[in-house]
């Protein structure tokens, strides 16, 4: 089998991935993605954009996520190390705040699938990451939204406290703020 499912989280709704690697003396072969394998592994969905990020070190990109159609995210990363995080931000869920998070690097090549109703973001740990990520939905400029990074409900524990932030991340919602909106009612656990 070309994948294999290392661990799942909040009930499956996050999962980590492992590719199968083919490597020789030219390099390596891996797929990243195949339908049928990965509805083996309990991820049946269909994709409808790639996105492409680049970063420097100490940049923190989050936690985002998308309520006016909502996605799933499949993450890897192609250059460099992240820390990689998704938050349960599910209005009525046992693991609500609760965060998981996965050095995430072009050599481990470890993928994260999270469903909608998580927060993502990352931290770059190496002078410059490049992140991959697939999306069930495309994406809608009006419906989506942020959780701060450091909000001390949540207490992540990232590998910096001096982030570079772009300035709608400095300016994202802390959890209870988010609750208190009609959009999380988009994300009712289950």
């Amino acid at each position: 089998m070309p994948f294999e499912l290392e661990s799942e989280h909040f009930d499956g709704a996050v999962k980590v991935i492992i590719p199968r690697v083919f490597p020789d003396d030219r390099g390596f072969f891996m797929e990243t993605y195949r339908k049928d394998m990965f509805t083996s592994l309990g991820i049946p969905y269909d994709f409808v954009q790639d996105n492409h990020s680049r970063s420097a070190r100490g940049v923190i990109r989050g936690l985002h996520f998308q309520w006016d159609q909502p996605l799933a995210k499949l993450m890897r990363v192609t250059v460099g190390s992240v820390f990689l995080v998704a938050v349960d931000i599910r209005k009525g869920s046992p693991t609500l705040g609760q965060w998981f998070g996965l050095e995430v690097s072009a050599e481990n090549k470890r993928q994260v699938f999270a469903l909608p109703g998580f927060a993502r973001g990352f931290c770059v740990l190496s002078d410059a990451a490049e992140l991959q990520y697939k999306c069930t939905a495309l994406y809608n400029p009006r419906g989506e939204g942020g959780i701060l990074w450091n909000d001390p409900e949540i207490g992540i524990s990232w590998p910096t406290d001096n982030p570079v932030l772009s300035e709608k991340d400095k300016k994202a919602w802390s959890l209870r703020e988010w609750l208190e909106l009609d959009h999380a009612n988009h994300f009712i656990y289950p």
